[in-house]
């Protein structure tokens, strides 16, 4: 994974491309109509019940479009919210809070869906030794914010992007010319390029994972689409020689079924990419 430093310059990233989209030559609105001296203070509430996530997200925000509004929290990101609960009240220049407001909304409502289905599978593995991976199916320019949720709702994240491990999948596979090609070449390219990455590679069958075994180095194997039944025998065949994954349209109605066959991981897409928004407003207090 990337270090907390990378990951910091995405979140700085993340809220200068978004308030240069949102507020371009100026909130016109509130400018005309609200004094800039004006101050106020605004609540975030809960309209629904789930997991919140993104309050640090929040603070960042705030205190770039205004290093003089105050924040006043009373609910910690992951923690468990129902209707009518207050997150956090924030405090200072009206016009400063209305220009974060959409920001700050559109990031904790989706950061909240995803840490709340994230706990939802988290859930389902309680008592097995199966953690829960998320996947690169995120939303295009907000990885940072999607991959932190599935952090805050407990589960763990799978490589950032294309850049911090190696990902041999089917097509690479299939490219390189079969799985001893597509190993063998890609163990002496990091030892050209003096990289020090993890390797992971996806079986399609038993049979590939033999040939993947015989080759050695692998850090975990991606069980792609395996019945519950060839992925006991995978599990057993890997032994400790490697860490196993499996994938491919695992539902919360299945994962606890799949980590019960004995793997390590159990990655989904539909952390990031199959979720409705956790409904909030901020809203002005008297």
């Amino acid at each position: 994974m990337i270090s907390q430093e990378q990951f910091e310059k995405e979140i700085e990233i993340i809220i200068t491309n978004a308030l240069r989209e949102d507020i371009g030559d100026g909130d016109h609105s509130s400018l005309a109509c609200i004094p800039i001296s004006a101050l106020g203070k605004a609540k975030l509430l809960v309209k629904d019940n789930g997991i919140i996530a993104g309050v640090e997200f929040a603070k960042h925000v705030f205190a770039k479009v205004d290093e003089s509004l105050k924040v006043e929290t009373l609910v910690e990101d992951g923690t468990p919210v129902k209707r009518g609960d207050i997150v956090f009240y924030v405090e200072g220049s009206s016009q400063s809070i209305l220009k974060a407001e959409r920001l700050v909304l559109n990031a904790m409502q989706r950061m909240s869906a995803i840490a709340t289905k994230t706990n939802e599978f988290v859930k389902k593995l309680e008592g097995t030794k199966t953690k829960i991976l998320d996947t690169r199916k995120t939303t295009p320019g907000i990885r940072a914010l999607e991959k932190w949720a599935v952090k805050i709702g407990g589960g763990e994240n799978h490589r950032f992007g294309l850049f911090d491990m190696i990902m041999l999948k089917d097509n690479h596979i299939d490219f390189a010319g079969g799985i001893d090609n597509a190993i063998s070449k890609t163990k002496q390219y990091l030892k050209d390029k003096e990289l020090d990455l993890k390797i992971i590679v996806e079986a399609r069958n038993l049979d590939e994972i033999k040939q993947i075994l015989a080759c050695g180095g692998i850090y975990r194997i991606l069980i792609d689409n395996f019945n519950f039944e060839d992925t006991v025998k995978a599990v057993n065949l890997i032994g400790d020689k490697c860490l196993t994954e499996s994938s491919g349209g695992i539902t919360l109605e299945s994962v606890r079924k799949y980590a019960q066959c004995g793997v390590d991981y159990v990655s989904s897409g539909a952390l990031t990419h199959s979720i409705y928004n956790l409904d909030l407003s901020l809203k002005a207090v008297d």
